[in-house]
């Protein structure tokens, strides 16, 4: 994801500008400093105080340059118009957040209004689509059948969740004046890992058929998660 997020980033903006860069739900803050190192002013939302906690010790152990480029602010994302001014954006990110959001449109609309015009808005959420694969190759049939006609699911944190489907979204985009320009698939032959297990040694080889699976129908249409890309006109 964070190659295809640099491919979008390098697409559209002059090389070497500094963006300005909104993380909504930035967790631990992985994205938020890794585009912070390159170079940019970002601003990461975030409203869980352990997670909060895990990104300012992170940042802490960054060199002073870094930790100037990077401000946390806790709080929703859902009220991004309460900290910030429409247009204050170049690129706003929001990876993982909508599963948990029960009705996210107004999310959605609060995040295209921080964008400024020409600005790239990046989402990751679960592929509605495609919510039958994993219990299918699991061998959890009754899953599979029941996870055909419905967006919700049970994570592998234990909870219940939603999906999105790439059509509904790509309206939703559409009509938020954020309209789809590209996307990708993530976790399409990877999905089914255990959760903590160890690189393998090939992992470069890895990533780089997740990388072209991610670009390449029909690969892309069954990943685990979909990473849209929609600029604000």
């Amino acid at each position: 994801m964070a190659r295809q997020l640099d491919e979008q980033i390098a697409g559209r903006f002059a090389v070497g500008r500094r963006l300005r860069v909104l993380d909504v739900g930035m967790g631990q803050g992985t994205q938020a400093l890794r585009l912070a190192r390159a170079g940019h002013q970002v601003t990461g939302v975030e409203r869980d105080a352990t997670m909060i906690a895990a990104a300012r010790e992170a940042l802490a152990g960054q060199p002073e340059g870094i930790r100037e480029r990077m401000r946390i602010v806790e709080g929703d994302g859902r009220d991004t118009g309460v900290h910030f001014l429409p247009g204050s954006f170049d690129v706003v990110l929001c990876h993982g957040v909508l599963m948990y959001v029960e009705e996210p449109d107004p999310l959605l609309a609060g995040l295209a209004r921080m964008l400024a015009p020409g600005g790239l808005l990046s989402l990751v959420v679960r592929n509605g689509d495609a919510l039958a694969l994993r219990p299918g190759l699991h061998g959890d049939w009754a899953g599979a059948l029941a996870a055909f006609d419905t967006v919700n699911y049970r994570n592998r944190l234990g909870l219940d969740v939603r999906a999105d489907r790439l059509a509904t979204l790509t309206a939703k985009l559409a009509g938020i004046g954020a309209p789809l320009h590209t996307w990708y698939g993530v976790r399409v032959f990877t999905d089914t890992a255990p959760d903590g297990a160890a690189p393998p040694d090939d992992l470069e080889t890895l990533l780089a058929a997740e990388e072209r699976a991610g670009r390449t129908d029909p690969y892309r249409a069954i990943a685990a998660l979909l990473h849209l890309c929609g600029v604000r006109g």
